[in-house]
């Protein structure tokens, strides 16, 4: 996996599943994250391969729910994240995915309650004798490339500090998001605070944070230095973000969402996430259609909403 001069899309929650990787892929994303997944519940997931869609499987056992879905078409760029707070368990579950992925990513980053009261995502930064020991079980073991994702500290040199030790327990890159726990995505990213981790470190550093046109991709490099830029709310309203052509219109993009999603039996509940952020940011939820997809409980009712019932019903006849 190479780190430099790449345009990455990043890991988000509820939204990131393979059918959002495959179109930002296509609009010219050259690394694509998956979304955080809790080691808990992966160690307990098994390995199919899914001969309908091509794809291979990692399935809850008991449930029989994809807890993760990739393709051989991500082989070579996709980024398999996790969300620990152990590292014995964390290479557990890594060793489970790290033949099908390109990389595995650690979630240091994430501020949400259920991360932090599990010790996981956000609440690693104070913890670097436990970034180490992850870091370091992981890379002794496994022969995939094992990075991770962190958010800024409180103070600069702290951020710049707890950089360091991550380089030193030999990750080949680092990714920055420019806010702190405490700031919220309405907050300007602190571009010149991942610029401080830039000039700190020698391997190659993702720079994150408020990319919203593929010029910003440009303008995030040039201020902080960052060898690779990670779009993600820019790139969930419009993966046609990752385009040097420019973005297409919202509503084709959102259309293209929709048949990727029915051309991968996508979790419902993912794609009713990816398209409710899309309505909320270019129109409003309240609205029929919003509304509508809030009312739909499988891809088939996707389907119906937006009149592509006969492209589901030839999709699922191949399945068979």
């Amino acid at each position: 996996m190479e780190y430099r001069n790449k345009l990455v899309l990043a890991p988000m929650v509820r939204a990131g599943a393979l059918p959002l990787r495959l179109l930002a892929a296509e609009y010219g994303a050259d690394i694509t994250y998956g979304e955080e997944i809790i080691d808990h519940k992966f160690v307990h997931c098994q390995r199919v391969t899914n001969e309908s869609l091509g794809t291979t499987d990692f399935l809850e056992r008991g449930t029989g729910s994809a807890v993760f879905r990739t393709c051989p078409q991500e082989r070579d760029r996709v980024v398999f994240q996790i969300g620990t707070s152990d590292a014995v368990r964390a290479l557990k579950a890594a060793e489970i995915v790290c033949n099908d992925v390109a990389a595995i990513d650690i979630n240091m980053g994430c501020p949400k309650a259920f991360s932090i009261s599990g010790g996981m995502g956000a609440a690693l930064l104070t913890k670097p004798e436990l970034i180490h020991d992850i870091l370091t079980t992981l890379r002794r073991n496994l022969n995939t490339p094992v990075t991770c994702k962190i958010r800024l500290l409180s103070k600069r040199q702290d951020t710049v500090e707890l950089a360091r030790r991550i380089e030193k327990a030999g990750v080949p890159a680092l990714a920055v998001h420019g806010r702190t726990i405490k700031d919220r995505p309405r907050d300007p990213a602190k571009w010149d605070e991942i610029a401080d981790v830039v000039s700190a470190l020698s391997i190659p550093v993702i720079a994150n944070g408020d990319v919203f046109e593929y010029e910003d991709f440009k303008r995030i490099k040039d201020a902080t230095g960052a060898a690779s830029v990670m779009a993600a709310r820019g790139a969930l309203w419009n993966a046609s973000i990752f385009s040097a052509k420019g973005k297409i219109p919202w509503e084709d993009y959102k259309r293209e969402y929709v048949r990727k999603t029915i051309l991968w039996d996508n979790d419902v509940k993912s794609t009713k996430t990816t398209l409710r952020e899309i309505i909320t940011r270019y129109t409003n939820l309240e609205l029929a259609e919003g509304k509508g997809v809030i009312k739909c409980s499988s891809s088939a009712d996707v389907a119906r909403l937006y009149n592509e019932e006969d492209y589901y019903n030839l999709v699922v006849s191949n399945w068979k």
